[in-house]
This record gives structure tokens, C-alpha cells and sequence, in this order.
């Protein structure tokens, strides 16, 4: 029988896959029709596009449901605080994904080159916000959130929806955006049509280089500003939940990385990027979007491991800070999600890989004229 402290450590680590996994799979049509625009100059270059991802982006967005999911499930103080502090952003990202469905839906039914740039635009919008605000998010994370728990275990959230676009944080959302252009432009290299995906190429690229820039701005300001929380001491975590049952001051995530193996995420979120920029140089969409996919993981692995044991810090409160060890659900729940995890996942994913085997081809411009009133 696994013990708590392990299964804790687990739906960490599993969490950690399913946001990995989410970025990847809901990252690569997000990034396709961000660049949508751009490398499609007419209305059968962006149905080509948008055909690349047809079969795949409402499959891709369960990831999300799942991770949010399991944050409910393993964390429900993450969960709650969560939802209430960033309330106004979640609802801007509900509002922008609420396009993604319509726009692919309805932007083909109607011969009105207005009605259809009106959809690309909102298709453009559902994929933007959420991308750039998610990132915000993670910015918000690194550097604290402020909220307070009073002795019942109740938390409230003391800021407001402009300060979450503070500096950092919006650096952080333009390492997304630019991560997500990346891993967009490889997939539209491996599956559009030739002259879309040589405008992909020099879009993948761009996003690439702004990456690896970025990324490594964000780790210097975390390095000069100190910012970030350690544990100093933590009590008895096997009883009822306790939340200031610890304490908490400030130190930098950077101080995390003592551990040369630890430094593997940030390398691999480099060269991955790099790696991906000197694939599309040689053409190769499909090795581009490997690559750009292990960079994807490689920066989000970084943060996860630089915040570890944090899942949500308080800046007002910092004794309060949600952590694996004190904000999760039971013993019996966890088990329960584990075993239940150990089955699905699998199947999922072996799914998922058969999913996008059967339906890899290049979508050509040919093929759209022929299969007018068929396709997106």
C-alpha cells in the first residue's frame, strides 16, 4: 500500500503531466490559428489551417478539463483559492474559449468573405486570451498570490484583476504566446499545405528565438529580485488539514536549483527551442514539433520544480501558502484517484497516439476546393 506522503508526491508528478500534457496537445491548434492570420493570405489558405487541427482540438481541450479536474479532486484548497482570486480572468478565458467551437463551426457555412473574417477573428481571440493569460497566471504564481486563511481554513484573495498584469506576469504570458506560436508553426510545417507551412516555418522560428530571449529574461529577474518562498519548517501533515501549520519566508526559486540534475528542465526548455529552429531550417516539421513539444515541457517543468513543494504562495500571508503536503485531499481519495489514474491514463493516451496516427497527412489546398461543402 503506497502511504500518504508518497501519493502526495505522486499527483504532484501527475498533475505536473496532465498541464505538460495540456500545453503540448491544446498548444499545438491554440498556436495554429494564432498564426492563422498570418500564414494564410486567403480564405482557402486559412480553411487549410483550420483543417489541420479539425480533428484533434476538441479532443486536445479535455486535457484541460482534466487537469481542472484533478486540482479539485487532489488539492481543494488550490482549487478554491484559486478560482475566487483569478475569478475575472478564468471567465475572460471561459469567454475566449466559448469562440473556438462556434468559429470552427459556422465559419464555413455561409459564402461572406465578412462573415468568415469576422470568425477567423474570433477563432484568433479564443486563442490568444487563454494562451496569454495562463501564462500570466504562472507569472502570478512565482511571485505570490495575495490572499490570507483565517483559523477556520478560509482563504480570501485581497487583489484585484489589474494586478494581475503586473510586469513579470506579462513576461510570463509572452513566453507563452511565444511557446505556443513555436509548437503552432511545427505543426502546421508537418501537416499544412507547402506554401502555408514555409510561412509556418519562418513563424516557428521567430517564436523559437523569442522563447529562448524570454525565458532566459524571466530567470534573470527571478535571480536579481530574489523572488520566491521556502519552507523553513512544516508540522504533522497526516491529521486534519492545517494550513498554518507550518512557516514560510522568502527565498529564490533559483536557490532551489543546488542539484545539477535539476537544471535539466531549463536546458531542455532551451534546446528544444533551439533545436526546433535549426529543424525547421532543414525542413523537418515533424522532428520541429518533437522538439518543440520537449521544450514546452522543459519550461513548464522549470517552474514546477523551481515553486516544489508550493502549489499556490502567499504573498500577504506567507505561513498560509498552499503546499503537496498540506493542501490535499484524503488518503482514501487519493488512492482512489491513483488507481483509477493508473487505468485511464494509459488508455487515454494510447487512444490520443491511434487518434493522431490514423488522421497525419498533409492538408492541401486541392484538397480543400474538393471537399468545399465537407470541411472546416
Amino acid at each position: 500500500m503506497i502511504d500518504y506522503e508518497m501519493l502526495k508526491l505522486i499527483w504532484w508528478l501527475l498533475v505536473g503531466v496532465l498541464l505538460i500534457g495540456f500545453a503540448i496537445a491544446d498548444g499545438m491548434d491554440m498556436g495554429a490559428a494564432i498564426l492563422m492570420p498570418f500564414v494564410g493570405r486567403n480564405d482557402a489558405e486559412r480553411r487549410v489551417v483550420i483543417n489541420t487541427i479539425a480533428p484533434h482540438w476538441d479532443g486536445n481541450q479535455v486535457w484541460l478539463v482534466t487537469a481542472g479536474g484533478a486540482i479539485f479532486a487532489a488539492w481543494p484548497p488550490v482549487y478554491a483559492t484559486a478560482f475566487s482570486g483569478f475569478y475575472f480572468a478564468m471567465l475572460l478565458v471561459l469567454l475566449a474559449l466559448f469562440f473556438r467551437p462556434v468559429g470552427f463551426d459556422y465559419r464555413s457555412k455561409i459564402e461572406s468573405p465578412q462573415w468568415r473574417t469576422w470568425w477567423d477573428r474570433l477563432i484568433w481571440f479564443g486563442s490568444f486570451v487563454p494562451t496569454l493569460v495562463f501564462g500570466v497566471a504562472f507569472g502570478n504564481l512565482l511571485q505570490g498570490v495575495p490572499f490570507e486563511v483565517d483559523s477556520m481554513m478560509r482563504a480570501s484573495y485581497a487583489g484585484t484583476f489589474f494586478e494581475l498584469l503586473n510586469p513579470f506576469a506579462i513576461l510570463c504570458g509572452l513566453i507563452s504566446v511565444a511557446m505556443i506560436v513555436m509548437h503552432g508553426g511545427a505543426w502546421l510545417m508537418a501537416r499544412a499545405d507547402r506554401v502555408v507551412a514555409e510561412r509556418s516555418r519562418v513563424a516557428l522560428q521567430g517564436g523559437a528565438i523569442a522563447l529562448v530571449v524570454l525565458f532566459m529574461i524571466a530567470g534573470a529577474w527571478v535571480g536579481q529580485s530574489g523572488m520566491g518562498y521556502v519552507v523553513t519548517e512544516i508540522g504533522d501533515t497526516s491529521g486534519a488539514m492545517n494550513l498554518l501549520n507550518k512557516s514560510v519566508t522568502h527565498a529564490s526559486w533559483l536557490a532551489k536549483y543546488d542539484n545539477p540534475l535539476e537544471w535539466i528542465a531549463p536546458l531542455l526548455g532551451i534546446a528544444g527551442a533551439l533545436v526546433a529552429f535549426a529543424l525547421a531550417g532543414m525542413k523537418r516539421g515533424g522532428l520541429a514539433f518533437v522538439a518543440s513539444s520537449l521544450s514546452m515541457a522543459g519550461v513548464i517543468a522549470t517552474a514546477g520544480l523551481a515553486m516544489f513543494p508550493f502549489i499556490m504562495p502567499s504573498s500577504l500571508q506567507p505561513a498560509a501558502s498552499l503546499t503537496l503536503w498540506d493542501a490535499t485531499s484524503s488518503a482514501m481519495t487519493l488512492t482512489i484517484m491513483f488507481w483509477v489514474a493508473l487505468v485511464m491514463v494509459p488508455v487515454i493516451l494510447s487512444y490520443t497516439l491511434w487518434c493522431y496516427i490514423k488522421m497525419w497527412r498533409r492538408i492541401t489546398l486541392e484538397h480543400i476546393s474538393s471537399n468545399n461543402h465537407v470541411l472546416y
